[in-house]
């Protein structure tokens, strides 16, 4: 089982966390009622109200995982996060490679750091910010939405939030067998998964319409254009197009 440790604040959950690995436990969780300064991917800040959300950080130990199988991880975080927040309300469904959506509007960011040694991942630090109770959002984040806005109802976050650890804790006891259904059910969850065309954008800003064609092990996307051409992108070579904002 997990084990928990409150800040009552901290700038960064994922911070602190890989500032004290190395004398922690593996399923150590790291958890403050106020993050003065949490990070996402991409460099980008997480708003979150204090006291109204999940903002947590969890350390996971010599994964049984090589390091060009990483991907594992994150899907079995995303996965995980999906699975608790679908017992709330359905519709939860993972935006590669590893954001958490319901419809087209933002419940979760996930940031995974991992430290490596002897050939092989020796930690992970795994952070998420999980939008509860939050129902004013006042950064520039377009898409933002949280649980009680979904449910009209207010709930327990630590309750959540020990409901998401202990997930990621089961979905992170790798073996050949399964990582393949934790990979098959990403794909089972995947946001805009359903083979129809989308819009995607390059760092460039170039918009073209294609589909999701496949998510491969190592985390790369495949999408296909109506032309029937399959390309293939690793992360931050392409965006999804959402209203008028690339995300």
């Amino acid at each position: 089982m997990p084990r928990y440790i409150l800040l009552h604040e901290t700038a960064s959950t994922n911070t602190y966390l890989k500032s004290v690995a190395s004398a922690l436990p593996s399923g150590t969780v790291v958890y403050t009622h106020n993050q003065t300064a949490g990070r996402g991917q991409r460099g980008n800040s997480w708003e979150a109200e204090p006291g109204k959300n999940i903002t947590m950080s969890m350390l996971i130990k010599n994964p049984a995982v090589a390091v060009a199988q990483q991907f594992y991880i994150s899907e079995a975080v995303a996965v995980a996060i999906a699975r608790v927040l679908n017992r709330y309300v359905p519709g939860f469904r993972v935006k590669w490679p590893n954001d958490i959506y319901h419809r087209d509007r933002k419940e979760c960011g996930i940031l995974i750091e991992h430290v490596l040694a002897g050939g092989g991942i020796a930690h992970t630090v795994i952070g998420a910010g999980i939008n509860i109770n939050q129902t004013e959002f006042l950064s520039d984040a377009p898409n933002p939405v949280s649980l009680a806005q979904l449910t009209g109802n207010q709930h327990d976050v630590e309750a959540v939030m020990r409901e998401v650890c202990e997930e990621i804790e089961r979905l992170c006891q790798f073996t050949p067998q399964s990582c393949q259904q934790l990979h098959e059910e990403f794909l089972s969850m995947l946001y805009r998964g359903d083979g129809k065309d989308y819009t995607f954008a390059l760092p460039d800003g170039t918009q073209f319409q294609a589909a999701i064609h496949n998510v491969l092990p190592d985390g790369t996307l495949q999408l296909r254009t109506p032309d029937g051409t399959v390309t293939s992108y690793l992360f931050k070579e392409v965006k999804h197009v959402i209203g008028n904002n690339t995300l």
